[in-house]
């Protein structure tokens, strides 16, 4: 159980920095560089925007779950 919660800690942290980074900041970032920049959009945000708000939030919450469960077990030490 506890190899299981630090994997997928390691793979939602590398996917949440991924996510992160792909969102417009004010200068585009790197979301600009995968054409992100080209598309712009009169209502302020996009549905890729949007779904990638909601990819993010999502893998966060996985995160934060990841986290609390392996505190838990080693906190009970499990």
């Amino acid at each position: 159980m506890h190899l299981s919660l630090q994997i997928v800690l390691i793979i939602s942290s590398v996917l949440l920095v991924l996510l992160i980074l792909l969102h417009r900041g004010r200068g585009g970032g790197l979301s600009s560089l995968f054409g992100g920049g080209v598309q712009s959009s009169l209502s302020g945000s996009s549905v890729v925007e949007k779904n990638l708000d909601r990819i993010t939030v999502f893998v966060g919450a996985i995160w934060v779950i990841a986290i609390i469960g392996i505190g838990l077990l080693v906190k009970l030490g499990i």
